[in-house]
């Protein structure tokens, strides 16, 4: 340890990033110019919006508004906490082209907070109930045009009721292990996002104990 006397030898490189002054923080969003509405649906709109940047580009971005989703992990840990059952759902997304299997998820309704909103879904699509919530993530999906955030619930303590899909909603509901999620993922055998961020950041939690 070198004394107050002692000189300490400091590459230049070091010294003149350490000399440096921080730099002052820009606008951290971005300036409105124009934005004209394209498309307006029951689920989402499109705009056209003419920006300046944070830094200082100029252009125009296409973007997808929507109120924001809210997915729910619910899980049976009565049996193994250390590889609890998960309620999944398997359904046919026209858009994907495919059967996909995913968590339970929504649109929240006008007015709706996320956890009111998480609670509906999970008794609307699975007709599970849950006794304990806790906000796992809220992420953007794809916030290169699209304004959609999604917030993920763990949902623990359930317990089993009767579904009520919406009309067009065919939905087939199953139980499966953590485990076997986790070995589909790194399969590459699950392609749904919200479904394989929700898995992940629940196992990592398990993890950390």
């Amino acid at each position: 340890m070198p004394t107050a006397k002692q000189v300490v030898n400091t590459p230049k490189a070091t010294r003149k990033m350490a000399d440096r002054k921080p730099a002052r923080r820009g606008p951290q969003k971005a300036a409105l110019l124009s934005s004209k509405l394209v498309y307006k649906g029951n689920i989402f709109s499109v705009f056209r919006d003419h920006v300046t940047e944070p830094g200082g580009v100029t252009s125009y971005r296409d973007i997808v508004r929507h109120a924001g989703s809210v997915v729910v992990l619910a899980v049976d840990d009565s049996l193994d906490p250390a590889d609890p059952l998960v309620v999944v759902e398997r359904q046919y997304r026209h858009a994907a082209g495919q059967y996909l299997l995913e968590l339970p998820a929504g649109k929240l309704d006008k007015g709706e907070t996320p956890l009111a909103g998480a609670k509906r879904e999970m008794i609307e699509e699975t007709g599970y109930t849950a006794k304990k919530w806790k906000k796992l993530v809220r992420y953007y999906p794809s916030p290169g045009y699209v304004g959609e955030w999604m917030e993920i619930y763990l949902a623990t303590q359930i317990v089993e009721g009767e579904a009520q899909p919406e009309e067009d909603e065919r939905i087939e509901v199953r139980m499966m292990p953590l485990s076997t999620l986790l070995k589909m993922i790194r399969a590459g055998k699950i392609h749904d996002g919200k479904t394989i961020v929700g898995v992940l950041t629940y196992a990592a939690q398990i993890q950390k104990g």
